[in-house]
């Protein structure tokens, strides 16, 4: 049974920073994406990060590049943890954000996917930013 649990939301002021973890089990492929969603009210939901653990490449959405980063770390057996390190937050950034993992991507593919390409979500996390 696969899991994908999502922490570290909260409220914070413009300004602000903020660190999302994302606990996921390891899944029996040699690689796959893990990626960063999130939706605002009215939004559709967009991808804000991703990273491929072939190689631990990263992508990030043009409204958050220098402002968000993610890493994962991969010590433990049986989960991997992803984080989202969130800097100079604005109240656009005001969302549900939700983890996600491709399985299925080729691996020169990984982080290519698009938003039905991600089968396995988790419950997401609420981060708030208002002064």
């Amino acid at each position: 049974q696969y899991r994908i649990v999502e922490s570290g939301g909260g409220l914070v002021q413009p300004g602000g920073s903020l660190r999302l973890s994302c606990v996921a089990s390891k899944f029996r492929q040699d690689y796959y994406a893990i990626a960063w969603f999130r939706q605002a009210p009215g939004k559709e939901r967009e991808e804000v990060s991703c990273l491929a653990t072939s190689d631990g490449s990263t992508t990030y959405a043009d409204s958050v590049k220098g402002r968000f980063t993610v890493s994962i770390d991969n010590a433990e057996n049986t989960v991997n943890t992803v984080y989202l390190q969130m800097n100079a937050l604005t109240p656009e950034d005001t969302a549900v954000y939700y983890c996600a993992v491709d399985v299925t991507a080729p691996r020169a593919e990984l982080c290519r996917g698009t938003l039905s390409d991600y089968v396995f979500w988790g419950q997401g996390t609420q981060v708030t930013v208002s002064s």
